[in-house]
């Protein structure tokens, strides 16, 4: 496997409040992540780096021959640790309420693929050079979509497509939305809202089905992201099972 993320402020904000990494432990398992931080005051990225910061280091202390159900188990404790300590921080840092943070993870093992979602970060998988979408947006929209409400080409442009109906720091408790995922996959990729709101399935599918390295495609994405707006932070955590031939290992 292969892999690289990057994190990129945009072309309209003045500091990045998204947060990324990708992990890999002795077991030969990753941990791919991204959170989409949100709040005044610097406080979106404080909340962003709290879940990633408390997501690696658990990961690297305590995650050891686990099965699935374990790993499903692991992953719903985190988020509730996590949720915990937001909520902590602001009881301690008043002029930080009203921050929270998305978060979108995925365990990739030799035996099972999870992801996790809590917000609008979105999780994909490549099959047969195809992008499909894991995940499932908690925003106002979806739900009116879900609904019957609203046409999914309506949502598309609707004023309210960024409302969220869950994140971390925002709900008490909390409870992420976990996906076991079919290993017959040739790639993960996990973005903030910076990305899918700029670019569609088919203008990522375009980049990430080239010859080039799989740094070199997150790189791209991002200038493209940027060069038609870049009206957000971006973020990128991508992973490829198997490189395609004249990729770089």
């Amino acid at each position: 496997m292969n892999s690289y993320y990057l994190t990129d402020s945009g072309k309209i904000r003045d500091h990045n409040e998204d947060s990324v990494i990708i992990l890999k432990n002795i077991d030969d398992v990753y941990l791919l992540a991204v959170a989409d931080g949100m709040g005044g005051h610097s406080a979106g990225e404080v909340a962003s780096s709290i879940a990633i910061s408390y997501l690696g280091k658990h990961f690297n202390e305590t995650f050891f021959n686990m099965n699935k159900e374990n790993a499903i188990t692991w992953l719903r404790d985190v988020v509730t640790e996590i949720n915990s300590l937001i909520f902590r921080y602001v009881k301690e840092h008043p002029e930080s309420k009203g921050m929270g943070t998305t978060l979108v993870t995925a365990i990739v093992s030799k035996d099972y693929i999870l992801f996790g979602n809590i917000g609008d970060s979105s999780g994909f998988v490549v099959k047969e050079g195809k992008l499909h979408k894991v995940t499932y947006d908690h925003t106002l929209v979806n739900l009116l979509v879900s609904a019957g409400e609203l046409s999914e080409e309506e949502a598309k442009d609707h004023p309210k497509k960024n409302v969220l109906m869950k994140a971390l720091g925002a709900n008490d408790p909390i409870d992420m939305d976990i996906f076991d995922c079919d290993m017959d996959i040739e790639a993960v990729m996990l973005c903030s809202d910076g990305l899918t709101n700029m670019l569609d399935t088919e203008q990522i599918e375009e980049v990430l089905d080239s010859d080039l390295p799989i740094e070199e495609k997150v790189v791209k994405l991002i200038r493209k992201s940027n060069n038609r707006g870049g009206t957000d932070n971006i973020s990128i955590a991508y992973l490829v099972k198997e490189e395609k031939e004249g990729e770089q290992e």
